[in-house]
């Protein structure tokens, strides 16, 4: 197996509601991998580019986050619709997406 271009993390870490940081469990990430997933199978992602589920990132409170390597881009508040536009802008196109920083 050759070594990804590029690797995302998306954070599913979950708290209870009362916490006082949040989680990105608690804003839908766990939806938002289902649906990265999905999009790496569609297109066919796989091998290219690696995609793995972790805890928490930092930024809780603007989850669901994403962690891309190597170049350790953090987007916050990711969002389904967001997914094509980091993989076609970030991970082929090599060209972080701005907007999504924290």
């Amino acid at each position: 197996m050759s070594k990804p271009e590029r690797h995302v993390f998306v954070c599913v870490q979950s708290r209870p509601p009362s916490h006082p940081k949040g989680s990105c469990g608690a804003q839908g990430s766990a939806d938002l991998l289902r649906a990265f997933q999905d999009t790496f199978e569609a297109r066919k992602l796989w091998g290219r580019f690696a995609l793995t589920q972790c805890g928490c990132l930092g930024p809780c409170g603007e989850g669901p986050n994403v962690l891309v390597y190597p170049e350790g881009i953090l987007y916050a508040g990711v969002r389904q619709d967001d997914i094509d536009v980091i993989i076609d802008e970030h991970l082929i196109g090599g060209t972080p997406v701005t907007r999504l920083y924290p």
